[in-house]
């Protein structure tokens, strides 16, 4: 019986990660698809891609390519590459992949026009996959769990492609949910962060999580979301481990504003919570519900109205 087909397109941290958890069920044979030649030369000849996981092995059945021609008869495609390529990716594959393939989203943010990134790709069978995953424990082989959003027929099939795979699946048919969630959880922990810096104590760190789980659960209504979704792996899960774990880089950028080094977005690295911050905080002044958002609204007025910090400790913690 000929090996399910499954391309990883983009052969960095993640991407690589979930390609050697792949590689563990038998039944799937995996092509990462990467534009780095350096990374291709690397996995095909040493089976490593030192660029990103120096010293790691990858399985010697991993194929790197950098044909894009690789993704045209995959049965599954899972879009590891940046947020902004995925529309003009998926385009230039569409006409020729096979027409059932599933494309499964895991890149994390919302579109330049604030719509959602699998808005975006031009397939029938399409679905994410979110949840709390740091891409080194992935590597690692560490148990995870995931969430994967989608029809309940193409959720099935994903348990047969994570099949011995050790990431365990829950679901959901409400795709913008889970991709929401992924975005949501971004600014949250930047917020979590910003207390933890100045206080570190459990008592605030969770005081303030239980106010930014009831704002994603409003945000997600007001989205037309299913609010449930926040009970998966994709919410309470991921919003945890990106929060209140120093391996998350939106944290840290939230430690490092309430320690008091910087709040100026433009002096950072790329951090997706703060384009979220920005996009949904001048969202809820518009329509003129920002008191139902207390920990966004004063996370906005901090980053991008430079209020002080003193301020916004009072409004988060009251």
């Amino acid at each position: 019986m000929p090996k399910r087909s499954i391309v990883v397109a983009g052969a960095g941290v993640f991407g690589t990660a979930l390609a050697q958890r792949l590689s563990w069920n038998e039944e799937n044979a995996i092509t990462l698809y990467t534009i780095e030649e350096d990374v291709i030369n690397d996995i095909n000849t040493r089976h490593q891609n030192t660029k990103y996981f120096p010293g790691r092995h990858i399985h010697t059945d991993i194929v790197a390519s950098g044909d894009i021609a690789c993704t045209y008869n995959a049965d599954v495609l899972f879009l590891a590459i940046p947020s902004k390529v995925i529309e003009t990716f998926c385009s230039t594959i569409h006409p020729h992949a096979k027409k059932d393939i599933l494309v499964v989203n895991l890149s994390k943010g919302l579109a330049e026009d604030g719509s959602f990134l699998t808005e975006q790709i031009p397939f029938r069978r399409t679905g994410t996959l979110k949840g709390p995953t740091f891409a080194v424990e992935v590597m690692n082989g560490d148990p995870s769990g995931m969430t994967f959003g989608g029809t309940s027929e193409d959720f099935s099939y994903m348990r047969e492609v994570l099949k011995e795979t050790g990431i365990t699946l829950d679901h959901s048919e409400d795709i913008r949910a889970v991709e929401f969630l992924s975005v949501l959880k971004n600014m949250y922990a930047i917020a979590i962060g910003i207390v933890s810096g100045r206080y570190n104590s459990p008592n605030v760190d969770f005081l303030l999580m239980t106010k930014a789980v009831g704002e994603m659960r409003r945000m997600l209504v007001l989205y037309g979301c299913e609010e449930k979704t926040i009970f998966n792996y994709c919410g309470l899960g991921d919003l945890g481990l990106t929060a209140l774990n120093d391996l998350s880089r939106n944290r840290t950028l939230g430690l490092l504003i309430g320690k008091g080094f910087s709040n100026n977005p433009k002096s950072t690295t790329v951090i997706e919570g703060l384009r979220t911050i920005k996009l949904l905080g001048e969202l809820v002044q518009e329509k003129g519900i920002e008191d139902d958002f207390v920990v966004l609204k004063s996370l906005y007025s901090l980053i991008y109205r430079n209020t002080s910090l003193n301020d916004y400790y009072l409004a988060v913690l009251s």
